[in-house]
C-alpha cells in the first residue's frame, strides 16, 4: 500500500523468554503516522522509548537486542519485527514487562494471526522507502551480505552448515504480504542438542523446548516429534530473522538482499553500511500511481519504478 499503517486495536500476547526462560507478556497499541515501531519496557519505573532502529541495537550474539543489554533493553525483537516489516505495519507501540520479547512457537506465525484478528487500518499518510541506488557488501570470514539495486523488496539468502542435516540451503523470492505468510512465517528457529549445556551456562536458551525450537539431536536428526514445517525449514528461518533485521532500518528497502552464511550481525552491518554511504539510497515516497499486485492477487508495495524522491 502507499500509505502508512498502524494496527486496528490493542493486541495482548503471553509466553516465555527463549533465552531468560521468564515468563513475560507483551501489549502492542497503534500509533500515530511517522512514529515507527517504539518498544517499552513496561515493567520499570522510568518508562524508556526504544525505537526499532539500527541506531539502538545493542547486541546481535543470538538475538537482535535494542537498548544496552546491561541496563534497559528488549531482546529477540527479530521475529516480531519481521512480521510488522512483511505485513507493511508502519507505527506501532510495542510494550513489554521483561526484557525479552516472547518467543511465541519461534516463528512470526502467532504475531500474524493477531494482526488479522484485530486488522489494520490505512493512516493518511504516505508511505516512505529506502531505495537502493548502488551495491554495498560486507564480510566477516566467509560470510558476506549485500545490498543491490531492484524494483521491490527481494531475499536471496543461502546458508551452509556442517550437519548434513541442513548443509547447504537457499531462499530466493520477492517479499511481500502474501509470500511471508505462506512460505516464511511459521519458520522456527533452531539449534543443536550439543550446544544446549554450553548456552545454558552462558544464561541463554533457558527457555527453549521442543515447543517453541527446532532441536537437531546428536545423531544428527530431528528431535521434535513432529518434524519440519517445511524441508528447507532452516534457511527459511534465517530468512525471516533477515526480514526482522532489516526493518531496523527504519523504513521498507526497495532492493535486493543477498547473504551467504550470514545472521544478526552480519543483517545489522548490512543495514549500518547502506544507511552510511548516502550515495548508496535514496528516501523516495509514493506518488499516486497505481499499485502493483503480487503473484496472489493481493496489494503490495509499490516498486521503486513509480516512486518519486521524496521533498522535504
Amino acid at each position: 500500500m502507499k500509505y502508512q499503517t498502524t494496527i486496528a486495536d490493542r493486541i495482548e500476547l503471553d509466553g516465555i523468554g527463549v533465552h531468560s526462560g521468564n515468563p513475560v507478556s507483551i501489549t502492542i497499541t497503534p500509533a500515530d503516522p511517522d512514529t515507527g515501531i517504539v518498544f517499552q519496557r513496561s515493567d520499570l519505573d522510568e518508562l524508556t522509548d526504544l525505537p526499532a532502529t539500527v541506531d539502538y541495537v545493542g547486541a546481535t550474539d543470538l538475538c537482535t537486542v535494542l537498548g544496552n543489554p546491561a541496563h534497559v533493553c528488549v531482546k529477540t525483537i527479530e521475529h516480531l519485527m519481521a512480521a510488522f516489516s512483511a505485513m507493511e505495519i508502519d507505527n506501532a507501540i510495542v510494550e513489554v514487562d521483561d526484557s525479552e520479547l516472547p518467543v511465541m512457537d519461534g516463528s512470526s506465525l502467532h504475531f500474524i494471526e493477531a494482526f488479522d484478528q484485530v486488522g489494520l487500518i490505512k493512516q493518511a499518510r504516505k508511505r516512505r522507502y529506502i531505495k537502493v541506488k548502488k551495491p554495498i557488501r560486507v564480510a566477516m570470514g566467509a560470510s558476506w551480505a549485500e545490498f543491490t539495486p531492484y524494483d521491490g523488496r527481494r531475499f536471496e539468502v543461502e546458508i551452509d552448515f556442517d550437519a548434513p542435516i541442513i548443509g547447504r540451503q537457499s531462499y530466493k523470492n520477492d517479499l511481500t504480504p502474501s509470500t511471508f505468510r505462506d512460505e516464511l512465517s511459521g519458520a522456527r528457529t533452531f539449534g543443536f542438542m550439543k550446544d544446549v549445556e554450553g548456552l545454558w551456562a552462558a544464561g541463554y536458551a533457558l527457555g527453549s523446548s521442543l515447543d517453541n525450537s527446532v532441536v537437531i539431536g546428536d545423531d544428527n536428526t530431528i528431535v521434535n516429534p513432529e518434524g519440519l514445517r517445511y524441508e528447507d525449514e532452516f534457511v527459511r528461518h534465517k530468512t525471516l530473522d533477515a526480514v526482522g533485521d532489516l526493518a531496523l532500518s527504519g523504513l521498507q528497502i526497495l532492493g535486493c538482499y543477498r547473504s551467504y552464511r550470514g545472521g544478526h550481525k552480519m543483517n545489522a552491518m548490512a543495514v549500518e553500511a547502506l544507511l552510511k554511504d548516502k550515495d548508496a539510497y535514496e528516501i523516495v515516497t509514493a506518488d499516486d500511481t497505481p499499485i502493483v499486485q503480487d503473484q496472489a492477487g493481493a496489494s503490495v508495495s509499490i516498486s521503486a519504478a513509480v516512486l518519486a524522491p521524496e521533498r522535504l
